[in-house]
């Protein structure tokens, strides 16, 4: 008995391509929408992560807060920890915990500024605590898309004051002086307001 053998006809070959093209393009849709949370997950992550940074290095600045006043650039003294709107920067405070491995003949304490340029947070260090106009402070760019940067302080009375040395201070001491706790507060159009209140040490 004869096996009669025969091949796909062209309606069948059609369809099969058919099938196998809608096949290709959900697989394609599939594996581009992967693709596409996966590069939203990870800028997530690390938008995530700058904000943690950023909060990581104002309050352990803040904790690690020194009464130590400085001779800025032009030899004017500056207060151990700055902060109002009519400064240049949005903080400048001397604090302890600079890391010293190479053994280098310096301070371990470390003046650092913040400041909100272009809706960048940019922090500011410099090499020494006493500078001249030669000491050229190093910017690191911490966080973007910032809309604002701002700081209460608490006096040891239990007021809170917007800027810091407060106003009401007296002169002599108002250089070395330092406050119990500070409020952080960064303001992101995607995140919204973020604040955390700080211990100061003292």
């Amino acid at each position: 008995m004869n096996v009669l053998q025969r091949g796909f006809t062209l309606i069948e070959v059609l369809v099969a391509l058919a099938v196998f093209g809608v096949l290709s393009a959900l697989a394609y849709m599939t594996l581009g929408q992967t693709l596409s949370n996966a590069d939203m997950l990870t800028e997530r992550m690390d938008r995530l992560n700058a904000i943690q940074r950023t909060m990581n290095y104002l309050s352990t600045e803040f904790m690690q807060a020194a009464p130590r006043s400085i001779r800025a650039d032009l030899g004017q003294y500056e207060p151990a920890l700055q902060s109002s709107f009519a400064s240049d920067f949005a903080l400048q405070i001397t604090h302890g915990g600079w890391p010293n491995s190479a053994g280098v003949p310096r301070s371990t304490q470390q003046r650092t500024a913040y400041r909100v340029e272009e809706e960048e947070l940019v922090r500011y260090h410099w090499n020494v605590l006493d500078r001249t106009a030669n000491n050229v402070p190093i910017a690191t760019i911490l966080l973007d898309d910032l809309e604002s940067l701002t700081f209460r302080f608490l006096q040891f009375n239990g007021d809170w004051v917007d800027q810091w040395p407060p106003v009401n201070a007296q002169s002599s001491s108002n250089t070395t002086m330092l406050p119990r706790a500070v409020e952080i507060t960064l303001v992101l159009p995607d995140e919204g307001e973020l604040r955390r209140i700080v211990e100061v040490a003292n």
